[in-house]
């Protein structure tokens, strides 16, 4: 079950934003400043093999895998996103739903719509 963070820190000159993550998913929600959603990014499979699909009102949507810098090398490096292949929309979704549950409604149901909407 999504569960809200605590003390999320905040960028100056970007917006606000809240972090909700659970075992499989971390979803991070942009806000304007009149509080509608500028933008989300959910991360999912976080263990096995990372992907996120970003939306956002600028840029529209972009699904792409997580490289955690753990190329071999002596130093791990910073994560960074890279393009991947298809998203599965409705597996996803379902999974999403189940998780959303406590999620306040206004965020729930804008992510859920445009998980359901996106087609690769």
């Amino acid at each position: 079950m999504l569960k809200e963070a605590k003390n999320v820190s905040q960028s100056a000159g970007e917006p606000r934003r809240r972090w909700f993550d659970d075992e499989y998913f971390d979803l991070i929600v942009w806000f304007e400043k009149d509080d509608s959603i500028f933008g989300f990014q959910l991360c999912y499979d976080r263990e096995y093999k990372p992907r996120a699909l970003t939306w956002t009102k600028k840029d529209g949507y972009k699904h792409t895998g997580i490289d955690d810098g753990e190329g071999g090398g002596i130093l791990k490096e910073s994560p960074v996103l890279v393009v991947d292949g298809l998203f599965d929309s409705g597996a996803i979704g379902k999974k999403l739903e189940a998780a959303a549950k406590e999620l306040p409604p206004q965020i729930s149901l804008f992510v859920l719509k445009k998980v359901s909407d996106f087609k690769l």
